[in-house]
């Protein structure tokens, strides 16, 4: 169980993921300095996570005693399909570094956030935690997925070989406040977001979408994210109970799984956008169906809150109050 004095450093903490984690920390009242714990939320300025001695250092000088890393170069298709090396390499070395000095300083807990798309291209549906590396892996997405597929081995031989309590979560896709809006490397929501509130407010007559519009895909809010963090570091462990019959990963998802253009009809709905949608079928839809089976984290006891029209709305008004440039 976490304690209140806690040192935990949140690898990662000005993204999306990453900041949930760290405002839900201070809600419940964890890293309370005046019994000497911190939580510790290095900027990229601050800390180089690319660079191993500065990384060293760092843990060094702070001590953190948990560490949660969220960090990652994230990107939907378009990115992952043209920047193959930097997602491979960069998050590889963002994964060894906080990972290696982590082992070394010998923290208490560590938590890695891996990636739904780790799983295989067709997988059996709801995928299982044990489907890992059962077949090959969607090609527009499999540079990052093949990191974050050893950042989990890492966490698990570290465990295997040194008792060391390192576990991890795969979310299903991602969205919520302080998303990444940027057209060349969002995710499916906050891109229909963008597209579809900016073609409202520059009164454009169709928006043009990738693919098809029939994949499936499930979406948790970020905040739900955050709760399944928080609830895995305080009930989800390896260090007395790990066995092969086991993974050393966690599926964290919604349960739900809608298509893409429904989505976006539900997205064009709360915008109010009255154009035509255009789908450009020449553009690549990714993976078919992919809706993560979440039994072993809700028999411990996680739920997630925020339905997906309720999170919509939520995320819609970050993005006209703080993301929306005229």
């Amino acid at each position: 169980m976490m304690e209140t004095n806690e040192r935990i450093f949140i690898a990662g903490s000005n993204g999306m993921v990453g900041g949930a984690i760290k405002n839900l920390l201070k809600k419940k009242g964890y890293c309370n300095s005046k019994l000497g714990g911190e939580l510790l939320c290095p900027s990229r300025k601050e800390l180089d996570l690319l660079n191993f001695e500065e990384v060293k250092k760092w843990f060094y000088k702070n001590k953190p005693s948990i560490v949660i890393l969220a960090a990652a170069k994230v990107g939907g298709i378009l990115a992952n399909s043209t920047k193959p090396y930097e997602f491979i390499f960069e998050n590889l070395m963002i994964e060894t570094n906080v990972i290696e000095a982590s082992r070394l300083h010998g923290v208490k807990k560590f938590l890695f956030l891996g990636s739904s798309c780790i799983y295989p291209k067709f997988s059996e549906q709801p995928i299982k935690e044990e489907y890992l590396l059962k077949s090959e892996l969607e090609k527009t997405n499999e540079w990052y997925a093949i990191a974050k597929i050893a950042g989990i081995k890492l966490c698990e031989a570290l465990n295997l070989q040194y008792g060391f309590d390192a576990i991890s979560l795969m979310p299903c896709n991602l969205y919520g406040i302080n998303d990444n809006y940027d057209p060349n490397t969002s995710h499916v929501i906050p891109a229909l977001i963008q597209k579809f509130y900016t073609a409202k407010q520059k009164k454009q007559p169709e928006v043009v979408c990738w693919g098809t519009g029939r994949p499936l895909r499930e979406f948790l809010y970020v905040d739900d994210l955050a709760e399944a963090c928080i609830f895995a570091l305080n009930n989800f462990t390896l260090k007395e109970d790990y066995s092969f019959k086991k993974t050393a990963w966690l599926n964290v998802g919604s349960g739900n799984e809608i298509s893409i253009r429904r989505l976006s009809e539900i997205i064009v709905e709360l915008i109010g956008y009255e154009g035509k949608i255009v789908w450009d079928e020449t553009m690549p839809d990714g993976t078919p169906r992919k809706v993560l089976d979440n039994r072993r984290i809700k028999s411990l006891g996680w739920e997630p809150k925020i339905d997906l029209y309720r999170g919509l709305k939520l995320a819609i008004e970050d993005y006209k109050l703080n993301f929306y440039k005229d």
